[in-house]
């Protein structure tokens, strides 16, 4: 797994084309969780690249919060434009960002304010998969992916 930066310079096109989507709706977007063997969960969220990083705040009290600090592995898919369907999506292993200073670095420019009540994750990213239509009517999908290497 590695940051968005990595991922960023192996594949810019992909990441380019992923964070325009991601931008477009203003980084709203669904994270799935999942915590051991339990079903995954889908949860609405805001997410931003900033300084290299994808970022996401969360609610110290939900159920995501407690699947990402107990399991760590996310899904990340942007909201479809039903007039032009593209998509973006993102697999990794999220971690709890600690650094006051990295905190506060992200926070603002954050979409909303952000109190001590949010924790905030890097969201480090294993596998990309960006598919593109130009109308609903065009299937199937053209689907570019990038996977991180392997850690030995």
């Amino acid at each position: 797994m590695v940051p968005w930066s990595d991922f960023a310079a192996a594949a810019p096109e992909l990441a380019r084309a992923g964070q325009a989507l991601l931008e477009r709706v203003d980084g709203h977007a669904l994270l799935v969780t999942v915590r051991g063997d339990e079903l995954p969960r889908i949860h609405p969220v805001t997410v931003a690249v900033v300084d290299g990083g994808l970022f996401v705040f969360v609610i110290d009290a939900s159920p995501k919060r407690r699947d990402l600090d107990q399991d760590g592995r996310y899904a990340l898919h942007t909201l479809l434009d039903p007039d032009v369907p593209r998509e973006f999506s993102t697999r990794g292993r999220a971690r709890r960002v600690v650094d006051p200073a990295r905190r506060a670095a992200v926070a603002s420019g954050w979409a909303f304010t952000v109190d001590d009540d949010y924790g905030l994750y890097e969201l480090r990213v294993s596998s990309a998969l960006l598919g593109l239509r130009d109308s609903p009517d065009e299937w199937p999908p053209r689907y570019s992916s990038w996977r991180a290497p392997s850690e030995g």
